[in-house]
């Protein structure tokens, strides 16, 4: 067994890849993204010695289990490529993800260049056999996503503690040359049962940059968060811009209870997308409503730094949400409202904050 530590090589490469954009729609982002190689084995094979038996506790059998080394692979989880896990010698639980092998240093890069951060999870052992590396992550308590889902908006003081949290998760790879790509409520997890702490759930999109410049040039995003600018013709885009517009997707949808820009066919969608008009809930604070289109602005220079994100006084503030009633615990799961909401406000209703801060 080998396990290797989070670092990479001088002259590693950067992960710039070019992914046509998903059309489907679909509550989050239709699609789960296609694995980086073409056919991806249901349970992959062990390719690393076992490791000693472990002591006295004894481990569920599973039928479909696979051993690696000191884990259980048990059942695969959404998408395919990710698996739940056991470590055998203390019971803890794990989210083991598999890559191909010829991408591990690739996958290990981001975390290398990325200094430790309370908001962005880590694996906490890595595993690289001759086919496949296999990243064994903590498991979440559930995603941003599926509260939203089930809540169908969060009130404001609730929506400002987490939404920090995730804005201070992406200001922190940014100031370190990280370009977070595809970003949205899906990947950003709970790390407690009470639903109050979240982090990044991984960096698998990430692209590395290798200067100041961020342009990039790959279509890489989810239909809902994509930023106008990448749907445009021109060459190339700033990916810290697109990570912000994409921020504020997931801002307005937290609050609002659906997504900004919405439609069945992916090409209305897009053209609502591009001319950037969109009509903000009823009931909002100026603060909130101000952040929002501070965010959601179709020239990507005219929008918020991640790092500006955090000086803004709608955050500013840290207000303390109120303990979620364990009625919303039971409730059954909502999905984000597919219907469109308000029809499309004046272009000139998103341009009246000039201001950085309104």
């Amino acid at each position: 067994m080998q396990a290797t530590p989070l670092a990479a090589p001088a002259g590693a490469p950067s992960r710039k890849k070019g992914l046509e954009l998903d059309n489907d729609l679909d509550a989050e982002c239709p699609t789960r993204k296609r694995t980086r190689s073409q056919s991806q084995p249901l349970l992959p094979p062990c390719l690393l010695p076992l490791s000693p038996t472990p002591a006295p506790d004894p481990v569920p059998a599973v039928a479909t289990a696979s051993r690696l080394g000191p884990y259980i692979l048990l059942e695969p989880e959404e998408g395919g490529r990710a698996y739940r896990a056991l470590h055998c010698p203390t019971g803890t639980e794990y989210t083991c993800k598999v890559y191909p092998a010829p991408e591990a240093l690739a996958v290990q890069e981001p975390y290398a260049r990325l200094p430790r951060h309370e908001h962005v999870a880590r694996p906490a052992e890595v595993l690289v056999g001759t086919q496949f590396l296999y990243a064994f992550f903590e498991r979440s308590h559930g995603d941003m996503h599926s509260l939203v889902r089930r809540r169908r908006r969060l009130p404001e003081p609730e929506a400002a503690v987490l939404f920090r949290q995730m804005a201070a998760a992406v200001a922190h790879c940014h100031q370190h040359g990280l370009v977070l790509r595809d970003l949205k409520l899906r990947r950003f997890v709970f790390t407690n049962c009470e639903r109050t702490k979240l982090v990044l759930e991984n960096l698998e999109d990430a692209c590395v940059l290798t200067g100041p410049d961020d342009s990039l040039w790959d279509k890489h995003a989810c239909p809902a968060y994509v930023g106008p600018e990448i749907l445009s013709s021109r060459a190339s885009y700033s990916g810290k811009a697109a990570d912000v517009w994409s921020l504020g997707v997931a801002l307005f949808t937290m609050l609002a209870g659906h997504y900004p820009f919405q439609d069945s066919e992916p090409v209305l969608l897009f053209g609502k997308i591009r001319r950037g008009a969109f009509a903000l809930p009823e009931g909002l604070s100026a603060p909130a409503r101000c952040l929002v289109r501070c965010l959601l602005r179709r020239e990507p220079a005219d929008r918020l730094t991640a790092t500006g994100i955090l000086l803004h006084p709608w955050l500013r503030e840290d207000p303390r949400p109120p303990a979620p009633s364990r009625s919303h615990l039971r409730e059954a799961d909502q999905v984000v409202p597919d219907g469109l909401g308000p029809e499309e406000a004046e272009e000139e209703e998103g341009d009246k904050d000039v201001g950085l801060y309104g």
